[in-house]
C-alpha cells in the first residue's frame, strides 16, 4: 500500500502592507485641525506651567521698559517734571514694541523644538503640519496679551489716562495682536532657516533696533532728522503706535489703523505661506 503524500499549495506572496500615512497628507477638516491646534495650545500651555522663567520676560519686560523711558527719557522730552504727560505718549507706543519682542521668542522656540526633536514626534502624527505653527502663535498671542495687562497697569500707576472710551482701548489692544502676530511669522520663517536659535536671536535684533527706535513709539519723528522721518512715516511700528495713541488719548485714527491692518495682511500673506512650507520640508 503506497502512501500519498499532498503537498500544500504554496503560500500566495501577499502585498506588503502599507505603511502608515504621514502627517500632513491628505485632507484634514476644520473640525479636525481645531481640534488638534487646541490640544497643541494645552501642550504648550503645559510647558510653561512647568517651566515659569519662560514668563520672566513677559511679567518684568513692560515693569522695567516703562519705568525706564518715563524717568530717562521723560523729562528730556516733554520737559523736567511732566513725566505724566510723556507717560500718555509712550505707553501706547510700547504696546508696539512689546508685540515685537514677544514675536521674536516665537522663532527661537520653533527652533529649538526642532533641536530637541520635538518636530520628529509631530511628524509621526496624522495632524496638519500648520497647526504646529498655529498653536505656536495662539499661546504667544495670549503671553502678550499679558504683558499689555501689565504694562497698561504700570502706565496708570504712573499717571497713564484714558481719554476716550474702553471698547476704543481694547480695539488699540486688539490692534497690536493683530499686527503682532503677523509678525510671528516672520520670525517663525528665521526660526525655520537659521542653524541656532543664537542665530535666529542675532538677526532679529538687527531687524528690531532700527525699527523700534527709527520710530515714533519713543520720540515724536519732528524732533528727527529728513530723512529718518521719511522712513518713520513707512515704518509699521510708527502707525500701530500713532493708531493706539489715538485710541487712547483721542485724536484721527482711520489712516493709522487702515496702515497697520494692510501691513498686517500683507506680512501674513507673504511669510505665512512661506513659512508652512518651510517646516514641510524641513520636517
Amino acid at each position: 500500500m503506497s502512501t500519498v503524500t499532498t503537498t500544500k499549495p504554496a503560500a500566495r506572496m501577499s502585498a506588503p502592507a502599507p505603511g502608515p500615512v504621514l502627517a500632513g497628507e491628505g485632507r484634514i477638516g476644520l473640525r479636525a485641525n481645531l481640534r488638534h491646534i487646541g490640544a497643541l495650545v494645552r501642550r504648550n500651555a503645559l510647558q510653561i506651567k512647568q517651566d515659569p522663567e519662560s514668563m520672566f520676560d513677559v511679567l518684568f519686560m513692560p515693569i522695567i521698559f516703562t519705568l525706564l523711558f518715563v524717568f530717562v527719557f521723560g523729562g528730556a522730552i516733554s520737559g523736567k517734571g511732566n513725566q505724566a504727560q510723556y507717560v500718555n505718549y509712550v505707553v501706547p507706543g510700547l504696546m508696539a514694541m512689546m508685540g515685537m519682542n514677544i514675536a521674536m521668542g516665537v522663532g527661537t522656540g520653533v527652533n529649538d523644538d526642532f533641536k530637541k526633536g520635538v518636530m520628529d514626534r509631530f511628524r509621526s502624527m496624522p495632524i496638519a503640519r500648520s497647526s504646529v505653527l498655529i498653536a505656536k502663535i495662539v499661546v504667544e498671542i495670549g503671553r502678550m496679551m499679558v504683558a499689555i495687562a501689565i504694562l497698561l497697569g504700570v502706565g496708570f500707576l504712573l499717571g497713564l489716562s484714558i481719554k476716550t472710551s474702553v471698547p476704543e482701548l481694547l480695539f488699540s489692544i486688539g490692534l497690536a495682536a493683530v499686527f503682532g502676530s503677523s509678525l510671528m511669522w516672520i520670525f517663525i520663517l528665521l526660526g525655520l532657516t537659521m542653524k541656532t536659535p543664537q542665530a535666529v536671536q542675532g538677526v532679529a535684533m538687527l531687524v528690531l533696533m532700527p525699527l523700534q527706535f527709527g520710530s515714533s513709539i519713543f520720540a515724536p519723528p519732528s524732533t528727527m532728522p529728513g530723512w529718518l522721518q521719511s522712513f518713520t512715516d513707512y515704518n509699521p511700528l510708527s502707525n500701530l503706535a500713532d493708531a493706539a495713541r489715538g485710541l487712547i488719548n483721542g485724536g484721527p485714527v482711520a489712516d493709522s489703523v487702515w496702515m497697520v491692518l494692510a501691513w498686517s495682511l500683507l506680512i501674513t500673506a507673504v511669510t505665512m505661506p512661506l513659512a508652512v512650507r518651510k517646516f514641510r520640508q524641513k520636517t
